[in-house]
């Protein structure tokens, strides 16, 4: 897959292909929204290969937005793309599945003076407990909801789960390497679940200086070849 990047600002990471993996094991189908979609790597991934996903996707950033569009043409994927803030989103249908790599470091943590950067990165721009309660809204009854976030977060993050009544059913947490802490939490929250929470085994994401057999195996299946131009 071809996917065209900002030359000079945020570009998607390998954050984004483990949140791809994590959402492949479920097989979605049906509506499926991707929130915050950047260049729209994760949603046109999950569009090629689950032929019976319906995607959209919701962007606030125009740039990101033309750059959504334009990998969207060039890999002959179809979707609907929203330019505007996911709280204002109105849909009357509900969605199947919603994904999501959202802006998650916390205001204590050091900013980028890159505004598109700044806007992807850091939850002051979509705020944990208004994120999900927007999620809950938009969700249909027994919907699935996959998304990542800080780690150091997770105990906040399952609360506001449950304060909106989507309960966390998979759980799987990323280290660099085996003897360092987690730097991802990847989820998998329900709409009116009654399911006990399912932790997966850790993923390890590199092996001594090279990626992991795992980690490699995602970067094969998901064939992502990065450009990074202007539009």
């Amino acid at each position: 897959m071809l996917l065209y990047q900002p030359e000079s600002s945020y570009c998607y990471n390998s954050d984004s292909l483990f949140l791809y993996d994590f959402i492949f094991r479920l097989k979605p189908k049906g509506r499926v929204l991707d929130i915050g979609s950047g260049s729209g790597v994760i949603g046109l991934l999950v569009a090629r290969d689950f032929p019976k996903v319906t995607l959209e996707m919701v962007e606030k950033q125009q740039a990101f937005v033309a750059y959504a569009t334009h990998n969207a043409r060039v890999n002959n994927i179809t979707c609907k793309i929203y330019h505007g803030d996911v709280l204002a989103l109105q849909d009357a249908n509900g969605y199947d599945c919603i994904i999501s790599n959202p802006p998650f470091y916390h205001e204590g943590v050091s900013r980028s003076s890159d505004a598109m950067r700044h806007t992807a990165r850091y939850n002051i721009h979509l705020p944990l407990y208004d994120f999900v309660a927007k999620v809950s809204k938009l969700l249909r009854p027994q919907g699935h909801f996959m998304f990542c976030y800080d780690p150091s977060q997770f105990a906040l993050v399952c609360a506001a789960l449950s304060a909106v009544k989507l309960r966390v059913v998979t759980v799987q947490f990323v280290h660099p390497k085996a003897d360092r802490k987690a730097s991802l939490v990847m989820v998998h929250a329900r709409n009116n679940s009654k399911s006990f929470m399912n932790t997966l085994p850790p993923f390890i994401a590199f092996e001594g200086n090279e990626f992991s057999q795992e980690a490699q195996e995602i970067y094969q299946r998901a064939r992502t070849h990065s450009i990074k131009c202007q539009l």
